[in-house]
């Protein structure tokens, strides 16, 4: 086995000019895949609350949600570097509470960092996080959890002054001391400016190649969804589509008596059984029911 890999590998990757690949998990046996496959970073998003709660956005979700599945996805890993979401309103009031919720969130799961959103306003939070140890992945451009400020326009930067503004929040992330930075929604001229001046990776989504690396929703991009594939997203596969077929034939097989077969089937001893059969007939022969009246 691979030895695990470390912030130091990452940030080594993007000065090799070899791209990072990322997609997320929220269980053990998505981390045991996505892990087995070799990607080298995972993501407990706080888009779990949409893809596995059911949820409309990313803010219901609760630091004991992210806990809970963090924790499962670290123990279906074995070599890739787990970073955990820190879910809305557990780090925006202050420095001390984030630094309290990575805290409970790296203590009680194993995970390896944990991802925040924001650019030079939450720059001085990410600078606490890390003088304390904790290693802080960085978001900015279109950030979900401010998802209602933004309305129908999702992509960022566009406009000088807001193309400048998150070239400056990139800038403030790196000075702080995050050791990774994704941009999502960015348009690729922009994403490509960033990343070439910042030292740091720039982890894509949305914001095209010129990014060190990609990070996708595993739902999205093994099709686990029937009915809509976000734009940045390439389906690699129909899983949807297979399990829906696969449960109709289980449902026929199971009604038509053709599941279980024998190969499926635990069996006995003929005479045991007879051997039962025949206690338990004596057995009701000794104590007959009593028929009401």
């Amino acid at each position: 086995m691979s030895k695990p890999v470390t912030i130091q590998d990452l940030q080594a990757m993007k000065a090799r000019g070899e791209r990072i690949a990322s997609l997320t998990a929220y269980d053990y046996t998505s981390a045991q895949i996505v892990d087995g496959a070799g990607v080298p970073l995972i993501l407990v998003g706080d888009s779990l609350s949409m893809v596995v709660l059911g949820h409309d956005t990313t803010l219901p979700v609760t630091l004991e949600e992210m806990i809970h599945h963090t924790r499962a996805v670290v123990r279906g890993t074995k070599r890739a570097l787990v970073v955990a979401d820190l879910p809305f309103l557990t780090y925006q009031i202050s420095a001390e509470q984030a630094l309290e919720s990575a805290g409970q969130v790296m203590r009680q799961t194993g995970c390896r960092a944990v991802k925040v959103e924001g650019g030079s306003d939450i720059a001085p939070t990410v600078r606490r996080l890390v003088a304390c140890g904790i290693p802080v992945l960085g978001h900015i451009g279109y950030t979900p959890q401010s998802a209602h400020l933004f309305g129908r326009s999702r992509v960022r930067g566009r406009e000088f002054d807001g193309g400048l503004q998150l070239v400056r929040d990139a800038l403030a992330i790196e000075a702080s001391g995050a050791f990774a930075v994704v941009l999502e929604l960015v348009p690729r001229q922009l994403a490509a400016e960033i990343t070439r001046r910042v030292s740091i990776p720039t982890i894509g989504i949305g914001s095209g190649v010129d990014c060190d690396g990609e990070i996708q929703v595993f739902h999205d991009v093994f099709g686990l969804f029937n009915d809509f594939c976000p734009r940045h997203t390439r389906r690699y596969a129909e899983l949807a589509k297979q399990i829906d077929d696969a449960a109709r034939r289980y449902s026929a097989d199971v009604r038509a008596k053709a599941f279980p077969g024998v190969a499926q089937t635990a069996s006995m001893d003929g005479d045991v059984m007879a051997q039962i059969r025949a206690c338990l007939d004596r057995d009701q022969m000794a104590s007959p029911s009593v028929v009401g009246v």
